[in-house]
């Protein structure tokens, strides 16, 4: 197992670019579900959790080529065709690693009629039920049945009879799921307080091109009318917002400046609008973003919410920035309930935290010392590397497998910018 060795002090500066959106581009894939025809998705990320879809997407019949980049290039091209499905299980060894791997059983349902797919696993950060993925698709007329770690979901007659749903509360993943499922009904299905995140309109915006009518992307209201077949695209997958606003904080926290190529500021406004308050400049340019903190960093107070909200996937790192910040920060998370594993291991380099439920108050220090620490999830890990940039000596992180499921190739994309980043063996 692998490890991270960053020595501290180096001020970040140059070009980061930003690789295709792992929350998007996984949402994207089982899309190929949907038709008999090809999908081609350029700038996917080279991550853990891209391959495992992959994987996945072979257990249903699917045929996965990579196309192009060369090894020392970021992002790569995926062509996926599934002529026929040859099994709707998917099994629990291949879902247990990852939870996006609940994101089949729509396209799955819409595609054969039915799908039986294993309870999902990934980061360990809180309840994250799949209740409200069953009651959209039960509103669409799906019969559903919950057997032995598996959800079973069936079309009558073959295909979903359409129908309505209001979501009680927000979930980006639930509204993907029924918005595959959707697509392919026999009738018109309609979402109410629908999810909105960036992510969704890249998804809403593929299925457009294969064929499918929606009316409302963008919006929490979503009407879907069912057509009888979709066709293939080829179709570039959006940058990776959160990503960008690591990185951006990792800029921040060492008062560099750094243009984050590929950014794009329309789906980033509140990581903008918490990086300003902070006291980073953010400025928008035809190549990206460019970030810099050239004076103190400021306190202030966070709160995560469905977009356009604060995203929760932005909390860690925000987190480390202000443990910088001079005076008293309150963060306050709403999404999660357990999204605060990584404040032990902020506190063995010195940063003052104090966790009560769901809010954690950060007083800014003077500095951070390094320290061996351990990752505990995706965000988490890299709000360990953030703080480890700014931090007084060498700190280990270990545990980084997390990082590799949603960070493509970190430590390269560090090192353009400056930061003494090494991967080693753990022994």
């Amino acid at each position: 197992m692998d490890k991270l060795i960053i020595r501290g002090g180096n001020r970040l500066s140059g070009t980061i670019p930003i690789s295709g959106a792992k929350n998007s581009a996984l949402t994207l894939i089982p899309c190929a579900l949907l038709t008999e025809e090809p999908l081609t998705l350029r700038n996917l990320p080279r991550l853990a959790d891209i391959d495992g879809f992959q994987h996945l997407m072979n257990q249903f019949g699917v045929t996965t080529v990579i196309q192009g980049g060369r090894p020392e290039d970021f992002g790569r091209v995926m062509s996926l065709e599934a002529p026929r499905i040859t099994s709707n299980v998917a099994p629990y060894d291949l879902v247990r690693r990852m939870r996006a791997s609940i994101l089949v059983l729509g396209p799955l349902l819409a595609r054969t009629g039915e799908a039986t797919v294993s309870m999902p696993g990934g980061c360990a950060i809180g309840n994250r039920p799949i209740d409200l993925h069953l009651k959209a698709l039960e509103a669409f007329g799906a019969q559903i049945e919950l057997t032995a770690g598996y959800v079973k979901a069936v079309a009558p007659g073959g295909s979903l009879p359409g129908g309505s749903y209001d979501f009680p509360v927000v979930s980006v993943g639930a509204t993907e799921n029924a918005l595959m499922a959707a697509v392919l009904a026999a009738g018109t299905c309609r979402l109410s307080n629908a999810a909105r995140e960036p992510e969704i309109v890249d998804l809403c915006n593929l299925l457009v091109a294969m064929g499918a009518e929606i009316e409302g992307i963008g919006s929490g209201d979503l009407t879907i009318h069912g057509v009888k077949r979709l066709h293939g695209a080829t179709y570039r997958v959006m940058a990776d917002r959160i990503e960008a606003g690591s990185y951006a904080c990792a800029a921040a926290i060492t008062g560099g400046e750094v243009l984050l190529e590929g950014a794009r500021v329309e789906d980033m406004g509140a990581t903008v609008d918490a990086l300003t308050a902070i006291g980073v400049a953010v400025e928008a340019e035809k190549r990206g973003l460019r970030v810099a903190a050239n004076g103190p960093l400021r306190a202030t107070d966070l709160t995560t919410a469905p977009y356009p909200g604060l995203a929760t996937d932005m909390q860690a790192q925000l987190m480390s920035l202000l443990t910088r910040a001079r005076g008293t920060s309150v963060l306050t998370e709403t999404i999660f309930e357990n999204r605060y594993m990584h404040v032990p291991e902020l506190a063995r380099m010195g940063a003052d935290i104090a966790v009560s439920g769901r809010t954690a108050t950060v007083t800014g220090v003077e500095r951070l010392t390094g320290a061996a620490v351990m990752a505990t999830d995706l965000r988490a890990s890299m709000s360990l590397i953030i703080a480890a940039l700014a931090a007084d000596g060498e700190s280990e992180v270990r545990r980084i497998y997390h990082l590799d499921r949603g960070y493509e190739r970190l430590e390269e994309k560090l090192q353009l910018v400056g930061a003494d980043i090494q991967r080693v063996g753990d022994d």
